[in-house]
């Protein structure tokens, strides 16, 4: 395999920034170069609604250089995306044309969800650390101008992901003029961060010990990153030279009340438990700074080390901490709303270590195309991460689990089997089975309107890794599992779906309708089932002694549609088994 170069270009709300990677034959990425410029977009869409001209203009301006220095490098493919800033400007659409128009670029506008994803994957890209980290209960914590995202993890798997709406950004333009001072600044945001965790803590830590907090975005590892200042240094310095004097003078207390034997215990035990506890971490301790990964760097520190950190921080106002770390004035009046918004999870959920990678959504972006152009090996499995949140979501409309495997189980296995025939990929495979956990989750709300109130629970409900096109995809599956199939002519009126989509959408339909009715009685009477593809007809063979007759008869209503769309007719078969 040849070397292969990609560019990534994010713009984001404060900093624009293109990096290349080289993908080489040991199936590993490299950062090669790193460009970025500040422009504070965010500020404009808060202040104004819009992006301003004045912005844009410099915005192109930069765009151009960025597609110059590809050319330089001769990159084979490139990614452009826009973030929070753009999302949220109420000319995006006409943004997005004229910066194309002008710089021969594409841009992909990141919904919410997807954004937060890339920014996990950016994480995972470093794999062996992102899943020694996540054996553990651990948060990963993602501030933005206006929002901040909390995922949680738990042995490997994705437990919940959820939205706050309190950003670096919003805090500081909607609490500044409120406050009388920068402590009086600091307590409001953290009144704010404090009712929202309490939710989010009632229902979804519960009784977990979050050990780890992985910070994203907000300034703070990128300060911690160009900081490698004495200032930062003392302080950690400090911090651990008073440990090491209290272990000393500890050290020393023992060794006084070691001459008295303890009462039964003999001097091999004491040595053996003094021992022992030498090779323990102690608390509080320092984890070490930074750890450098594949050349890229991230900071682990304690929560200790964190409050030392904090404390200098607040101590002063922005364009103190501007003038006193080298940094950028718009970006030291970020960091102080994220340095609090930081602290809230982390006294919060009382964890141990908090890791700040230098990672950037780029990162993400690039390890993405690596693996879906089959430059790199995914190790850890991000679908099984979205059917966790999927799930969380079921769970939460309290869904009948039992029928959701069966139907899953029912409708992966008729899927797999018409493939010649669908022409879908894994893609595809993934939404049916994110339709399957969230079908039934409208009957939380009413029992006669099902399907509409799941559609618009699905629609109003952000699933980490979907755009919004493939949420609208599932949201149309589940409203038309039970509800009349509208055809496109009649439905592309009231519809963004194209026609690719709503094919998809049709195709997938018909798959969880069938499934859906095997499972009728919700008793799980076509568990044991076999599927088999012959020419027109796709036979559906259960093994069951139990009466089918509710199923059979739903089967039938479905069969006509399914045919309709495929021109393959299901056929269903009892095999009587012996007791």
């Amino acid at each position: 395999m040849a070397v292969k170069l990609f560019a990534a270009v994010s713009i984001g709300s404060a900093v624009t920034e293109m990096k290349i990677f080289e993908f080489t034959q040991k199936r590993a990425m490299k950062e090669i170069e790193c460009v970025s410029t500040r422009i504070n977009l965010g500020l404009d869409v808060y202040e104004q609604g819009h992006i301003s001209r004045e912005h844009v203009d410099e915005l192109c301006a930069v765009l151009g250089d960025f597609k110059r220095t590809m050319s330089g490098y001769k990159v084979a493919a490139y990614r452009v995306f826009a973030t929070s800033a753009f999302r949220e400007s109420r000319n995006k659409t006409f943004l997005c044309d004229y910066i194309e128009k002008r710089t021969g670029l594409d841009i992909d506008v990141f919904t919410n969800s997807e954004q937060r994803f890339v920014d996990y994957q950016a994480i995972a890209s470093v794999s062996a650390e992102f899943e020694s980290i996540i054996t553990n209960a651990t948060a990963i914590v993602d501030i933005s101008g206006s929002s901040t995202q909390i995922s949680l993890f738990d042995k490997d798997r994705l437990i919940t992901t959820q939205n706050i709406r309190v950003g670096n950004i919003t805090t500081r333009e909607n609490l500044l003029p409120l406050s009388k001072n920068g402590e009086h600044f600091e307590r409001l945001i953290r009144e704010l961060m404090d009712y929202e965790l309490t939710g989010f803590t009632k229902l979804y830590q519960k009784d977990r010990k979050i050990r780890n907090l992985i910070v994203l975005g907000g300034g703070l590892s990128e300060m911690l990153s160009m900081n490698e200042t004495e200032e930062i240094r003392t302080l950690l310095q400090k911090r651990e030279a008073d440990i090491l004097k209290a272990e000393t003078s500890a050290d020393e207390s023992a060794r006084r009340g070691d001459s008295k034997k303890e009462p039964g215990v003999d001097k091999t035990e004491q040595s053996g438990k003094k021992a022992a506890s030498e090779k323990e971490p102690l608390p509080g301790r320092g984890t070490g700074s930074e750890k450098e990964s594949d050349g890229r760097i991230i900071h682990s520190l304690t929560k200790e080390q964190y409050e030392m950190i904090y404390k200098e921080l607040i101590a002063h106002t922005p364009g103190e901490i501007a003038k006193k770390y080298n940094l950028p004035s718009d970006m030291t009046d970020a960091i102080i709303p994220s340095a609090v918004i930081c602290r809230s999870p982390i006294e919060s959920f009382d964890v141990d270590v908090v890791w700040m990678p230098g990672f950037s959504l780029n990162d993400g972006v690039a390890y993405d195309y690596g693996v879906r152009m089959g430059l790199l090996t995914r190790r850890h499995s991000f679908d099984e991460d979205i059917l966790a949140a999927a799930r969380s979501i079921s769970k939460r409309y309290k869904t009948g689990q039992a029928h959701i495997r069966n139907i899953g189980e029912i409708a992966v296995e008729i899927f797999d089997h018409m493939k010649k025939v669908h022409g879908l990929g894994q893609r595809e495979r993934l939404l049916l089975q994110i339709a399957v956990i969230l079908h039934s989750c409208g009957k939380f709300i009413s029992l006669t309107d099902v399907s509409d109130c799941a559609y618009n629970i699905i629609l109003a409900t952000e699933i980490i890794g979907l755009s919004h096109e493939e949420r609208a995809i599932v949201a149309y599956m589940v409203k038309y599992n039970t509800s009349r199939f509208i055809y496109y002519d009649e439905l592309e009126t009231k519809t963004d779906l194209d026609e690719k989509e709503y094919m998809i959408v049709a195709k997938l339909t018909a798959i969880l309708r069938i499934a859906n009715s095997l499972d009728r009685t919700h008793q799980q009477k076509c568990s044991n089932l076999t599927v088999t593809l012959k020419e027109h007809e796709l036979r559906i063979s259960v093994a069951s002694q139990a009466d089918l007759s509710l199923e059979r008869g739903a089967f039938e209503e479905k069969v006509d549609f399914f045919e309709e769309v495929f021109n393959v007719r299901p056929v269903l078969k009892q095999k009587k088994t012996l007791t």
